[in-house]
């Protein structure tokens, strides 16, 4: 086996050199041993590898420099959804390719792995991965610079039956399932064999969860039902119910007083119920049973409580928060247990946050992360050169139904929030422009207003 003693004028013939030459061959003399031992000898800075197809790890590849790094994605979802609008999609108001874009498609010339990740051994800077496609094995892979961007799923506090019988919003698959159960609910509904007890059950429809996903859905819901299924199931329609359960004392807890209030009366003007300090005790096919030992029926339960660490977080050992994630610098640098940086290895997006700042796991905050450690990883020359990374809150906005929502601006700005249409307009306005193509800028607004003109024409 041919051997190559490499020195500092030699790499130019090695890159011509037309034979193809195993790394693992390569012997260098004890006096020139490289400066950068990078597992990718081809890029000047190494390999790259980011964990994770969410807001996060796009917005890292979009503009990452693939002439400096080797760029490898690994991720069991080969395209990115665009989560805030996922509860649209669950009622048919914008159609699923509207709010998903392949990852191949934003940057032609990274890898990208359909997998799952397991495990990180930081010793050996490697990850271990399970192929996410049928009948392939796992692989490992390793790395010279790791980023964690895994997301989070969504949390069931333990309570049995959530996963079997819920539903969540997450994933486009999600979605697709829970509209598909909608429909089905109101069809077993008008069946002629079908009693009026029957319809009362399977016309429930519970969502648990007070914060933003369970809002909008149950607003989204709404719509639906009084725009488009009250055309196709006039009968049915007195039957209809839609409760929101949550276990504090009110609904989108995180918002101005006012805003939140605005909501709840406008629900309950609408005929959504909304049932606060409500604690669920067990999830059973087609009913909830509360501590207090008494059952809910319902046709359809979407969980929207919150999130949890994956299986690869908790697997970690390293320094986290009390609730699972992951511990980073103001460099989105991972910390040991210790509280010192692991060389090489950052975390972002809903799986971590940054030193004492508990950041809200939102798109925003992974958006911004993305940005910054793009350009942090593109310029710096060093691990700890240039600013720190510091969120910049842009306000949260809710939609609450019938072309109405509100939108809390940043802390710094005079006036608190907004309600109503306005804030509409910005909730459409804001989703539009945070498109992360050309394809989706142009997608959302077209199918908004093919949806609109549908529901003109009909009525």
């Amino acid at each position: 086996m041919n051997k190559f003693f490499i020195t500092t004028m030699s790499w130019s013939s090695l890159r011509a050199c037309r034979s193809p030459v195993n790394c693992r061959d390569l012997v260098y003399p004890s006096h020139r041993t490289p400066t950068r031992p990078y597992v990718s000898i081809g890029k000047p800075q190494g390999r790259l590898v980011v964990v994770g197809s969410g807001w996060a790890g796009l917005k890292l590849l979009g503009g990452i420099n693939t002439a400096g790094y080797d760029v490898v994605m690994v991720s069991p979802r080969n395209h990115f959804v665009f989560t805030p609008l996922l509860a649209s999609t669950s009622v048919g108001t914008l159609e699923f390719r509207a709010i998903t874009e392949p990852v191949r498609h934003h940057n032609r010339k990274a890898k990208y792995f359909q997998a799952k990740c397991d495990s990180v051994d930081l010793a050996k800077k490697e990850i271990h991965c399970a192929s996410a496609l049928p009948g392939m094995g796992p692989f490992t892979l390793k790395y010279d610079k790791l980023v964690i961007a895994a997301g989070a799923y969504s949390n069931t506090f333990g309570i049995p039956g959530v996963e079997k019988y819920g539903f969540f919003l997450k994933e486009i698959s999600h979605a697709q399932r829970l509209r598909a159960r909608i429909i089905e609910c109101f069809e077993m509904a008008s069946e002629p064999n079908c009693t009026e007890e029957q319809q009362w059950k399977l016309l429930n429809f519970a969502v648990v969860g007070g914060g933003p996903t369970g809002v909008e859905f149950s607003a989204e819901l709404h719509d639906f039902v009084k725009d488009d299924l009250r055309k196709l199931y006039p009968q049915l329609i007195d039957k209809v119910q839609i409760t929101v359960y949550d276990v504090a004392e009110k609904i989108l807890g995180s918002f101005d007083d006012a805003l939140a209030d605005y909501a709840a009366r406008k629900f309950r003007r609408e005929g959504i119920k909304i049932r606060t300090k409500t604690f669920i005790k067990e999830v059973q096919e087609n009913k909830l049973i509360l501590h207090d030992g008494s059952e809910l029926p319902f046709g359809c339960l979407v969980w929207a409580t919150g999130i949890t660490a994956t299986p690869l977080v908790r697997a970690m050992d390293v320094a986290k928060t009390k609730n699972e994630r992951l511990l980073t610098d103001e460099y989105l640098r991972v910390l040991d247990k210790d509280g010192n940086p692991v060389p090489g290895v950052y975390a972002m997006g809903d799986c971590a946050t940054v030193g004492d700042l508990d950041l809200p796991a939102t798109a925003q905050v992974a958006t911004q992360q993305g940005v910054w450690l793009r350009k942090h990883l593109n310029s710096a020359k060093n691990e700890e050169s240039g600013k720190p990374f510091k969120y910049s809150h842009m306000g949260s906005m809710v939609y609450v139904g019938d072309w109405k929502a509100i939108f809390e601006a940043s802390p710094n700005n005079v006036r608190r929030g907004l309600r109503g249409r306005l804030a509409w307009f910005i909730w459409r306005s804001a989703y539009m422009v945070k498109s992360v193509s050309a394809r989706n800028m142009v997608l959302i607004p077209v199918t908004w207003f093919l949806t609109w003109y549908d529901m003109l024409c009909c009525n």
